[in-house]
C-alpha cells in the first residue's frame, strides 16, 4: 500500500517592520484552513515566518534586536495557531527568531520547528549555514546581518518520524549545501521542507542578481534527485520594506521535477500528493547509498571546510 502524504505550502508575502505578530498569525491561519480544506496534512510555513526580515537593519540597540525574537513557543501571539493546527488536525513547519538562555548566556537562533496534528511540537532545528555579513555596511540600500545577529546552530541536521513518513528540516541559505541533503538522507528523511526569505538582489554581489530564481530551483531540484527526498521550500516573498524577497515556492519530486509552485509573490496556498514510497524505489535503484557509494574518499568533505589548493 503505498504511503501517500499530501502537503501545502503556505507562502506568505510580505511583513512590513511595524506589522504586529497577532497580525501575520491570523494571515497564517487563514492559509492553516485554505490547505486544510484542500486536504492538506501537513502545511508549510517561511522562514522567520513571523516578522519581516530584520536582518537587513543595522540595530545598536539589544533591545530593538530582541523584539524580534521569541523567548518561548508557542507564545500567547502564536498559541492560536496550534490551537487551530489541533482543532483541524494539521501538521505544520515554522521558521521564527529564537531567542533562548544556555548556562545564564543568551543565544540567538534561527529556528524551525514541525508541530503534529495536535498541536505539538516534535522537532526543532537551528540554522547551520548562516550567509551575509557581520560588518557594518551602510553605504549599501540594506544588509544581510545574519552572522551579526544569530549564532550559528547547534542540533545539526536530523529526521523525525511525522506525518506518515520521516521528514527533515533545514532553513534559507542550508539549502545551497549539498551536506544538508545528504546528512538527513542518510538519516532516513524522505521529506526535506525549509523556508526562505532572499533577496533577488544582493548589493555587494550582484553578479548573479539575474539567476536568483534559477538558482534557488537548481539546488532544490539537485538535493531532492541526488538524495531520493522530496525537497518544499516556501518563501516570504515580494516587495518588503525596500527589498524585494523571491517567490517561487515549490514542492520538489525525488525525481528532481517541481510538482506543484506558487504563481504570485503573495500570500497563497499551493499543495502536492506526496508518494512517499518513491523515495524507497530511487533508493534501491540509482541512489542505492550502500551499494554505491564510496565513503573512503570522501574525508575531505569534514576534514577541511575550505579547498586544501
Amino acid at each position: 500500500m503505498a504511503r501517500h502524504v499530501n502537503i501545502a505550502g503556505a507562502q506568505l508575502g510580505p511583513i512590513a517592520r511595524n506589522e504586529s505578530r497577532q497580525s501575520v498569525v491570523a494571515r497564517m491561519i487563514e492559509m492553516l484552513r485554505e490547505a486544510h480544506s484542500r486536504g492538506a496534512e501537513v502545511v508549510v510555513f517561511p522562514e522567520l515566518a513571523l516578522t519581516s526580515f530584520f536582518p537587513r537593519w543595522w540595530m545598536e540597540n539589544q533591545d530593538d534586536v530582541d523584539a524580534f525574537f521569541e523567548r518561548e513557543m508557542p507564545s500567547a501571539a502564536t498559541r492560536p495557531l496550534f490551537e487551530t493546527a489541533q482543532e483541524l488536525g494539521i501538521g505544520f513547519y515554522l521558521g521564527y527568531a529564537e531567542l533562548a538562555v544556555e548556562d545564564g548566556t543568551p543565544k540567538h537562533y534561527n529556528t524551525a520547528i514541525l508541530v503534529d496534528r495536535s498541536g505539538t511540537i516534535v522537532g526543532k532545528y537551528r540554522k547551520v549555514h548562516l550567509p551575509g555579513h557581520a560588518d557594518h555596511r551602510p553605504h549599501m540600500p540594506y544588509q544581510h546581518l545574519e552572522k551579526h545577529y544569530f549564532d550559528v546552530g547547534d542540533l545539526g541536521f536530523d529526521s523525525w518520524d511525522f506525518a506518515g513518513g520521516k521528514f527533515g528540516m533545514a532553513i534559507c541559505n542550508d539549502r545551497r549545501w549539498p551536506e544538508t541533503y545528504r546528512v538527513m538522507a542518510l538519516k532516513g528523511a524522505e521529506v526535506v521542507v525549509l523556508g526562505y526569505n532572499t533577496p533577488t538582489h544582493i548589493p555587494w554581489e550582484p553578479v548573479y542578481d539575474h539567476l536568483s530564481a534559477f538558482h534557488n530551483h537548481l539546488c532544490m531540484q539537485a538535493g531532492a534527485y541526488q538524495n531520493s527526498m522530496y525537497v518544499v521550500g516556501v518563501a516570504k516573498a515580494g516587495p518588503e520594506e525596500g527589498s524585494n524577497l523571491l517567490a517561487g515556492s515549490c514542492i520538489i519530486a525525488p525525481s528532481g521535477e517541481i510538482v506543484a509552485m506558487a504563481a504570485t509573490s503573495g500570500d497563497e496556498v499551493f499543495a502536492a500528493k506526496c508518494d512517499l514510497d518513491i523515495c524507497l524505489y530511487n533508493r534501491k535503484a540509482m541512489f542505492n547509498f550502500a551499494e554505491h557509494r564510496q565513503v573512503q574518499h570522501y574525508g575531505i568533505i569534514t576534514a577541511h571546510p575550505g579547498s586544501e589548493r
